[in-house]
């Protein structure tokens, strides 16, 4: 396994972070927009960002102050393959 996988599943470990996987599904959203939906600091969210970011299951851009959140498919649908070669 690679060293990219194994930091999405050490992402994909934690409830909150799949959460925030499950809301981007359809749409790409403001930091501001996720935090809302969760009862967290903006260190506690800003951390959960960093992991899915450092393990590639999330990108970023910046529009002026807001910062946008997209999912990316291609590290998922990696590990998905890896998950289903392994059963």
């Amino acid at each position: 396994m690679s060293k990219s996988s194994n930091l999405a599943f050490k992402a994909i470990a934690d409830p909150t972070r799949r959460e925030i996987l499950r809301l981007l599904r359809k749409h790409e959203m403001t930091a501001g927009d996720l935090a809302e939906r969760f009862d967290m600091t903006k260190p506690t969210m800003s951390h959960h960002f960093a992991v899915l970011k450092e393990a590639d299951l999330i990108t970023s851009r910046r529009d002026g102050q807001t910062i946008w959140y997209e999912l990316n498919t291609t590290v998922l649908e990696d590990v998905i393959a890896w998950a289903i070669d392994v059963s």
